[in-house]
C-alpha cells in the first residue's frame, strides 16, 4: 500500500482521493484554502484522511506520489520542496487512467474545448454508446473511474492537466487550435504552452488517431516537432484534405477509411466559422468510431450549444444580452466579437493572463461602441481600447455590469460579456460569473 497526498480539494481532488481510498491507498488530501462541505462529506464518506486552511509538511513529504489539482502553479513552495524530495507529481487524470480501461477520446485547444468535447458526447450518446464525460467538463474523471463502468470516455484536458500526464494515451485525440493562453503559468514562452498542448499526442500508436485542424499556423509550424504514430486527420476550411474534413460549395465533407460524409453547414445548429471547426472535428471523430451518418446529422442539427458559450440570454427593450463568459482568452473574445451583427456594448476584464490585445483593435473599432471594465484591475484594457470607442466604464459586480449596459445600450445593440481574461478576480470561476451576468439580465 502505497501512501498517496492530494493538493487542493476541488472537483478534481476529490475525485483522485476517493480513487485512490477505492484501491487501497493511505490517502491524504490538503488543501491551503477552505473545503466546500460537499467534498468534505464526500472525504468522509470515503474514510479519507484531509486537512483544510494549510498544509503540513510531515503529512506530504512522506508522500510516495502527490496527485495535484491543476489550478496549483508549479512554483508554489510546497511543490517545489515535492519536487525536490523526487517524489512524483501527477494529475489527476494521469492517476485515473492507471485504472481506466476504457476507449478515450481527448480534445484539448485554445478555445472550442467545451463545445467540441459536448457535441462528440452527445453524438455518442445518440449513438447509444456507454460513454463517460470528464476532464475539465462535468463530475471528476477520478471519481468517474471509481464509481461508474464506462466503456468510452469524451475528456476535454486544459494545458495544465496535460502538464502532469506521462503515461496516459489517447485513443483518439484533437487539437483545435493554439493562440497564446495561460502564458502567466508558462513563464510568457508561447513555445512551453505549446509542448504541453502537443502533449495529448504521447503514447499514441499507429491503431490510434490524431485529429488537428490543418488551418491554425502555429499547430502546422509545430507537427513535424512531435514524435507521433498516430494516424493523422487534419481539417480544414481553407484546403481540401485526403481524408479528415474539409468545407467546399457550402458543405462539409468528412472523409475516412472508405466512408465518407456529408452536410450543408447551414444545416449546422452552432453557426459560425469557429463552430464549423468544432462541428468537422466531432465529425472526424464520429466517423472513427464507426457512427453512423443519419446519427451525426441528427446530433449535429439538433446540438443545443454550451452554457456561457455565446448563449444568448434575453431581448430586453429590443436589446439582446449574451453570456459568453466562458471567453477567457482573446482568441475567444475574437471569435464572439467577429460573430456580432449589431453595435456592440462589451463587457470584458477580470484576471489578465499576459493577454496581447492587438488582434481584437479592428474589431472593436468597426463593431463595440462602449466597453464596460468589469475587473479589479482595468488599466491595460483602458490602455488599449479608449481611443478606439465611445466610451469606457469601469464596474466591479456582473450586477453593476448590467446596469451600466442598461442604462446606456440603444435599441437594436448587443450587450456581450466576453471578458477575454479569467474570473479569479471578482469570481469563483467563468461559471459563477456568468450565471451572476444571467441572474442580474433576468432582473431588469
Amino acid at each position: 500500500m502505497s501512501r498517496v497526498v492530494i493538493l487542493g480539494g476541488g472537483e478534481s481532488g476529490t475525485g483522485a482521493a476517493v480513487l485512490a481510498a477505492v484501491k487501497g491507498h493511505d490517502t491524504f488530501l490538503s488543501d491551503i484554502n477552505t473545503l466546500k462541505d460537499d467534498a468534505k462529506a464526500l472525504l468522509e464518506k470515503y474514510s479519507v484522511q484531509y486537512e483544510e486552511g494549510k498544509h503540513t509538511k510531515e503529512l506530504i513529504l512522506n508522500a510516495d506520489l502527490v496527485i495535484k489539482s491543476p489550478g496549483i502553479p508549479d512554483n508554489i513552495p510546497i511543490v517545489e520542496e515535492i519536487c525536490e524530495r523526487g517524489i512524483p507529481v501527477i494529475s489527476e487524470i494521469e492517476f485515473a487512467g492507471r485504472y481506466d480501461t476504457s476507449r478515450k477520446i481527448c480534445i484539448t485547444g485554445s478555445n472550442g474545448k467545451t463545445t467540441t468535447t459536448s457535441i462528440i458526447y452527445f453524438l455518442m450518446k445518440n449513438a447509444g454508446l456507454n460513454v463517460g464525460l470528464a476532464g475539465n467538463i462535468g463530475q471528476s474523471y477520478a471519481y468517474q473511474v471509481a464509481t461508474e463502468n464506462y466503456d468510452y470516455y469524451v475528456l476535454e484536458l486544459s494545458s495544465f492537466q496535460l502538464d502532469g500526464m506521462y503515461e496516459f494515451k489517447a485513443d483518439v485525440a484533437v487539437l483545435l487550435n493554439i493562440t497564446p493562453d495561460h502564458l502567466d503559468r508558462y513563464n510568457h514562452e508561447l513555445d512551453k504552452y505549446v509542448k504541453a498542448k502537443f502533449r495529448i499526442t504521447q503514447n499514441m500508436s499507429n491503431e490510434d488517431c490524431f485529429i488537428f485542424c490543418a488551418d491554425d499556423e502555429i499547430t502546422i509550424q509545430n507537427l513535424d516537432k512531435i514524435v507521433s504514430h498516430a494516424r493523422h486527420l487534419p481539417f480544414s476550411q481553407n484546403h481540401k484534405v485526403e481524408e479528415g474534413a474539409y468545407t467546399e460549395d457550402d458543405k462539409m465533407h468528412v472523409i475516412y477509411n472508405d466512408s465518407s460524409y456529408q452536410m450543408f453547414l447551414k444545416e449546422l445548429s452552432l453557426q459560425g466559422k469557429h463552430n464549423v471547426y468544432n462541428s468537422m472535428a466531432a465529425a472526424i471523430t464520429g466517423k472513427v468510431l464507426n457512427i453512423k451518418n443519419d446519427v451525426l446529422r441528427e446530433s449535429l442539427m439538433s446540438f443545443k450549444g454550451v452554457e456561457h458559450r455565446l448563449e444568448k440570454v434575453l431581448k430586453v427593450k429590443n436589446v439582446l444580452y449574451i453570456n459568453d463568459s466562458k471567453a477567457t482568452n482573446v482568441n475567444s473574445s475574437w471569435y464572439a466579437l467577429e460573430s456580432m451583427n449589431t453595435p456592440v456594448i462589451w463587457i470584458a476584464g477580470g484576471k489578465d493572463k499576459g493577454n496581447d490585445y492587438e488582434p481584437l483593435y479592428d474589431l472593436v473599432k468597426e463593431k463595440v461602441r462602449a466597453i464596460i471594465c468589469l475587473g479589479v484591475d482595468n488599466t491595460k484594457l483602458h490602455k488599449n481600447f479608449e481611443d478606439k470607442v465611445e466610451a469606457m466604464y469601469d464596474v466591479l459586480s456582473a450586477e453593476e455590469a448590467v446596469r451600466r449596459a442598461y442604462e446606456i445600450a440603444l435599441p437594436g445593440e448587443t450587450v456581450l460579456l466576453s471578458p477575454a481574461c479569467a474570473s479569479f478576480d471578482l469570481f469563483t470561476n467563468y461559471e459563477e460569473r456568468g450565471r451572476l451576468f444571467k441572474e442580474a439580465v433576468k432582473k431588469l
